[in-house]
C-alpha cells in the first residue's frame, strides 16, 4: 500500500498588535462607594483593537 501524503497549511503572516503583546492589556481602576479613587493596582483587559487575538488587522 503507499503511503498517503500530508500537506500542512500555511497560516498566513500578520503584524502583531501595535498596542498590546498578547492580546490583554492592564488597565488601573477605581475603588469606593460613593467617593471613587483611583487604585494602585492593575486589572488586565481585553484588547479592543485586537479582540484579544494579538494580530493587527489589515484592513
Amino acid at each position: 500500500m503507499a503511503e498517503r501524503k500530508t500537506t500542512r497549511r500555511r497560516k498566513p503572516t500578520s503584524k502583531p498588535c501595535p498596542d498590546c503583546q498578547a492580546g490583554q492589556t492592564s488597565e488601573s481602576f477605581q475603588v469606593g462607594g460613593r467617593r471613587k479613587r483611583p487604585s494602585n493596582d492593575r486589572q488586565e483587559a481585553l484588547c479592543l483593537t485586537c479582540l484579544g487575538t494579538g494580530e493587527a488587522h489589515t484592513d
